[in-house]
């Protein structure tokens, strides 16, 4: 069972993400919450995903973000967002957020891309302008050289990194290597550690400056 919170200030999203995702028989919505009960609610019921509003009036998204990080085995963050060109997307993404959503995503679609991120993967709205993804490429081309970057790591985490940047989950590189999930996590975890990134959107998005895969597209990566 993949136990999801829920955080906006507006509870008619609150209810509504509540209801769809508990329509699916392996997502429980474990709390819905307003801002500023969202971490007191990840330490207390540690939940596995976090679907969290990045603009709320009275608490910066960014900043729940930034302490949930901080929290041990932090549960993996989402950032619910109304703009697909919202400007606070490429902080999130640089903050660790496994990507974000926009509130009218499908309904169909919701539960499966919450499995997504609980197995890993990394989400973007089908929605998300390509200026987004280039806004974080600007950003992140200040940083020390892709290339240099990646030449740290082995040939095999460079494989893991590869299929990470293309949305596998941990398990499904683990059969396309023959690896344990356990073994995977190890590799994805000294990726991280090498590239000095703290999530799979970073990951990927260095893999493409370095040349190791296509510009990623809209939806999920």
């Amino acid at each position: 069972m993949i136990r999801v919170l829920v955080v906006d200030d507006e509870a008619l999203v609150r209810m509504g993400f509540t209801h769809i995702l508990n329509t699916a028989d392996d997502i429980e919505v474990v709390a819905a919450v307003p801002g500023g009960q969202a971490v007191r609610t990840v330490r207390e019921l540690r939940p596995d995903v976090v679907l969290l509003d990045i603009r709320m009036p009275d608490v910066d998204g960014l900043t729940i973000l930034t302490n949930l990080r901080r929290i041990p085995d932090p549960p993996v963050v989402a950032m619910l967002t109304t703009f697909g060109t919202d400007e606070y997307v490429t902080t999130a993404l640089r903050s660790g957020a496994a990507g974000f959503l926009l509130k009218d995503t499908d309904p169909e679609h919701l539960p499966y891309l919450v499995r997504t991120l609980a197995e890993g993967g990394t989400v973007l709205s089908s929605k998300v302008t390509r200026t987004v993804v280039d806004g974080y490429l600007d950003k992140g081309a200040r940083e020390p050289s892709a290339i240099r970057l990646v030449a740290r790591l082995t040939e095999r985490e460079r494989a893991v990194l590869v299929f990470t940047a293309e949305g596998l989950a941990n398990t499904d590189i683990g059969e396309r290597m023959h690896l344990s999930t356990g073994t995977v996590k190890g590799h994805v975890s000294a990726v991280f550690s090498k590239l000095q990134v703290s999530s799979r959107v970073q990951a990927a998005l260095i893999a493409e400056r370095a040349g190791l895969l296509a510009p990623p597209q809209d939806g999920v990566i």
